[in-house]
């Protein structure tokens, strides 16, 4: 018996020795690949000469407006990227809003241009929140702008 005690003992101890040493030599660095270490400073470096859309405000309260009105509203942005801006998509949440934007045209450094968007409040008494959702070819390729405000019954 302790013949057989000290037998599992040594073969545990090898097999401990084993595992250790080859789990040692598998260095991670080792698997990391060149051309995926330049891609990564490539990609990064074309972040820092990204567009960027600046609005002058994202968010519009409308107030109060009678059933039917049509709100209408200058949504004024700027590009303080570093590259040109391009919109290549400007969809609303829903059909009563509406909104006319510089698609895919570019718009260059510090150059300035408006997004231009209107609610019909016909059929739609309470409170309103609409947005409008950009997609664009900035760093995070989506901005949403909103209106909010509230629609009395006539």
């Amino acid at each position: 018996m302790k013949n057989q005690l000290h037998s599992i003992l040594n073969y545990s101890l090898i097999a401990f020795f084993l595992i250790t040493t080859i789990s040692c030599s598998n260095d991670p660095s080792k698997k990391i690949k060149e051309e995926n270490v330049a891609a990564a400073n490539e990609r990064l470096d074309k972040s820092y000469d990204s567009p960027e859309i600046q609005f002058d405000f994202d968010t519009y309260d409308f107030g109060e407006v009678k059933d039917g009105e049509v709100v209408e509203v200058d949504f004024n942005f700027t590009n303080t990227g570093k590259s040109d801006l391009i919109i290549f998509d400007a969809s609303a949440s829903c059909g009563c809003t509406v909104p006319e934007y510089p698609q895919n045209i570019n718009i260059e450094p510090g150059q300035k241009n408006k997004l231009k968007v209107r609610f019909d409040t016909s059929n739609k008494p309470g409170k309103q929140m609409k947005s409008v959702t950009l997609t664009t070819n900035t760093n995070t390729g989506k901005k949403i702008i909103r209106l909010t405000g509230f629609v009395l019954n006539n």
